[in-house]
């Protein structure tokens, strides 16, 4: 099992999804600065995006616990990016890309919308990543 809180893991994790959604025909860099906020903005830089088509992405490579329990203090995390998304413009698309990680017959993507899809903003997708397989999907959200 990956150590998720290793700077380079997460780093490697975002290449992979920019490779993947590269395949797919969407180029994205690295670090995109957007303001976000209400009244006052402030940059906020997410993990890939473009202009042109407007995307923002958040990669988290999160995995279940050793012994089998859900990551709840990293699950926070994914709460926070929800926040950020609600806050960047809406003209955006948004994506919440997580690595796929099972336990028993569900994901740890699965298990957060069990309880907290009640934080995702409209219009955000939730996918899963398999770095491995290199293979993604949608899980939430419109595609």
């Amino acid at each position: 099992m990956a150590n998720s809180d290793n700077p380079r893991t997460g780093a490697e994790f975002e290449r992979k999804v920019q490779s993947f959604f590269a395949a797919q025909g969407l180029e994205l860099q690295l670090n995109v600065a957007i303001p976000v906020g209400g009244t006052t903005k402030k940059p906020h830089k997410f993990d890939l995006g473009s202009e042109t088509p407007p995307v923002l992405i958040e990669c988290k490579c999160h995995v279940w616990t050793e012994s089998g329990n859900a990551p709840s203090a990293k699950l926070t995390v994914w709460n926070e990016a929800m926040l950020y998304f609600s806050l960047a413009p809406s003209k955006y698309r948004k994506l919440l890309v997580v690595q796929r990680s099972l336990r028993a017959s569900q994901s740890l993507a699965e298990h957060y919308l069990s309880r907290y899809a009640h934080l995702v903003p409209a219009r955000v997708e939730l996918w899963e990543f398999d770095p491995i397989s290199k293979h993604g999907r949608c899980i939430y959200g419109k595609r």
